[in-house]
């Protein structure tokens, strides 16, 4: 089967390979397209595969939703340049889509994620992987990415939420990072740690028992109300708490937070 310039071009266009890459490509595969694709492919992940070990420093994070399912996922590359270029943007969202198909909680590589990631890995010629991933199922959902990509939320609530209110809550999740939802999500240990470096603290000053103990209890409820979202100040409006912000009948089930590389 012989092949023209044409031919050539339309898969460096498809692949991204270069010129002679894709031209031997097609000569090795009689000029077959589809066979040259997948020529260019195993050669390329034999090459890919040396590289392996070389640092994942950047990337980006995506949403996806549908209905009750979402997910949020994580995918890194060696540079800032391949995570803002469009090809790897697309990819971080699809990859996500493909994640909804997965059952709820940590999402694994699969041969879809694992293909649609090489197609990129291809082309841009760097090490990359689907660091993490979550999903969730049931009730509504709300999700910020942050502009540069690197922060994202994905938010769980059961009950009615307005969808702006919902977003809002995720932009205040990206710059307060919550412990917990509530008190309840909160380590014992670290209340206690709170509560026992105050008495030591109020101790230290001279202070009796009954006062150190109200200071304890003092610095515990603040710190409560500045670590658990429930009780945070609304980044937005500060004159308010996050559990002003919901209806009656809405409560938060769970939130996942990214932070590219932590």
């Amino acid at each position: 089967m012989s092949f023209t310039a044409k031919d050539v071009m339309a898969l460096r266009q498809k692949t991204g390979m270069g010129m002679m890459d894709c031209k031997k490509a097609l000569t090795e595969c009689g000029g077959d397209a589809a066979a040259a694709e997948e020529w260019l492919r195993e050669r390329m992940q034999g090459k890919m595969a040396e590289r392996t070990e070389r640092a994942t420093g950047e990337g980006r994070i995506g949403v996806a939703v549908a209905g009750d399912k979402a997910a949020i996922v994580e995918i890194q590359t060696e540079t800032d340049f391949t995570a803002k270029n469009d090809q790897f943007v697309a990819m971080v969202d699809d990859i996500a889509k493909l994640a909804l198909e997965q059952p709820a909680g940590d999402v694994a590589s699969s041969d879809e994620i694992a293909k649609r990631i090489d197609d990129v890995r291809l082309t841009t010629r760097e090490n990359m992987s689907l660091s993490r991933g979550t999903r969730l199922e049931g009730g509504t959902f709300g999700h910020y990415i942050h502009h540069d990509g690197r922060r994202g939320v994905l938010l769980q609530i059961e009950g009615d939420a307005d969808a702006d209110v919902a977003r809002g809550i995720c932009q205040h999740i990206v710059f307060h990072d919550p412990k917990g939802i509530s008190e309840a999500d909160v380590d014992p240990k670290v209340i206690e740690e709170v509560r026992a470096e105050a008495i030591q603290e109020a101790k230290d000053t001279g202070k009796p028992e009954e006062i150190a103990q109200k200071i304890a209890e003092g610095r515990v409820r603040k710190y409560l109300e500045e670590n658990t979202l429930l009780n945070q100040k609304y980044v937005l409006d500060e004159t308010k708490q996050i559990k002003d912000l919901l209806p009656g009948d809405a409560t938060i089930k769970a939130f996942v937070r990214y932070t590219l590389g932590s």
